[in-house]
């Protein structure tokens, strides 16, 4: 069978950081570092993928049970994705597949989101799946959750699906309303720096944060914090604090930071990046402080997060604004630095945390997609 090529974009978090897991809103936008690959299909069950970036994966589609074996692999990814396509009526097959990439991994910018998005956009073109790029963002995250064994939202995976820069309200995870925002940020560049810790055995700091938030939500009988009313929340605050004053601080964050991506899209779409800039500013606190992803309490000597942080507000000088990227813990901060400043906020970094640890990306206007068939397909964000 003749090869196809196909491209997945990685995504930065400009907004709402910790907020999709609570049904509640983000700013992100797709970037122009990507994962690409060739595959073609096989005629056999066998999928066989081969990459320079990830380890090589093999996998039998006559079991699309979860292996605990294979539980924080891209083997799991693609069997996850593969019972995803299946589970939704649709027919997959074997392929071969090469994977190349120059997204870096483990610096914030979802590079298994990425690759969800990659492997989901070959299943559905190579045997004509009717799926929507929600679809694909669902698959990826189906199988991060189940199969990986992460247990991520999915703002991920809609942003490398969907590509461009954009605010998810995520109230309906089934469907949720994507808006692109029409902005761009001429007079700043955007950086990635990482900081180079490693997202390793962070998996339960990642899940105490959507745990304790629900906590807090189920004081209201409820399943999450998009369903309580603010309000009350803010009014029971005393009550709350049997379940844990770090639980209240992360609710406090939730309620704040989904109310502030709201506030970031309206001063994006009118022009004003002053505002906006403040606002990420506003963040950058409320997850320091509140939120507590800058660094594990059970590491406290390791804080290069709150380190680069601390750096960007010195070699900012109050211009441009700056926040902990993704997830948190570990990984990357993310900038905006003025045109101006980016030397010497480049040669500030590498001077502590070395050479190539910034990463200036710009906003990627498409999504994942087999090269040269987008424009086939209804891009447009109300797709089926």
């Amino acid at each position: 069978m003749k090869e196809r090529a196909f491209i997945a974009p990685g995504r930065v978090e400009i907004g709402g950081n910790h907020t999709d897991h609570q049904r509640g809103r983000v700013i992100a936008a797709a970037v122009d570092l990507n994962i690409r690959c060739t595959a073609a299909a096989n005629g056999t069950d066998i999928i066989r993928i081969c990459s320079a970036g990830f380890d090589d994966a093999g996998v039998d589609l006559a079991d699309l049970n979860p292996h605990e074996s294979e539980k924080g692999s891209p083997a799991a990814l693609v069997r996850g994705i593969g019972a995803w396509f299946r589970d939704n009526g649709h027919d997959v097959g074997g392929f071969d597949c090469k994977v190349s990439s120059d997204l870096p991994a483990g610096i914030g910018l979802s590079s298994s989101a990425a690759f969800e998005v990659l492997i989901g956009n070959v299943f559905r073109e190579l045997f004509d799946a009717d799926v929507s790029d929600l679809g694909i963002a669902l698959a990826g995250q189906y199988a991060e959750n189940v199969y990986f064994g992460k247990p991520s939202g999915l703002m991920d995976q809609a942003v490398s699906a969907f590509g461009g820069l954009m605010m998810i309200d995520f109230q309906n995870p089934a469907m949720p309303a994507i808006d692109r925002i029409d902005a761009g940020f001429d007079d700043y560049a955007i950086c990635i720096v990482n900081v180079g810790s490693s997202h390793d055995d962070l998996t339960d700091d990642y899940a105490a944060i959507p745990m304790e938030m629900r906590a807090v939500a189920a004081a209201f009988g409820e399943k999450d914090l998009r369903s309580v009313n603010q309000d009350e929340f803010f009014a029971s605050i005393g009550r709350l604090r049997g379940i844990g004053d770090r639980a209240v601080l992360r609710a406090i964050h939730f309620f704040t930071e989904n109310e502030r991506v709201v506030q970031q899209a309206v001063a994006l779409g009118n022009g004003d990046v002053a505002t906006f800039l403040r606002l990420v500013a506003e963040s950058g606190r409320s997850s320091l402080a509140l939120l507590q992803n800058v660094y594990c309490n059970d590491r406290p000597q390791d804080q290069g997060l709150t380190l680069a942080l601390a750096l960007c507000e010195r070699l900012l000088q109050g211009n441009g604004a700056f926040r902990v990227h993704g997830g948190g813990f570990a990984g990357s901060v993310l900038a905006f630095v003025p045109i101006a400043r980016m030397e010497s906020f480049e040669a500030g970094m590498s001077d502590v945390f070395g050479s190539g640890c910034c990463r200036f990306v710009s906003v990627c206007a498409e999504g994942g997609r087999e090269q040269q068939r987008r424009d086939e397909r209804m891009v447009d964000y109300g797709q089926k």
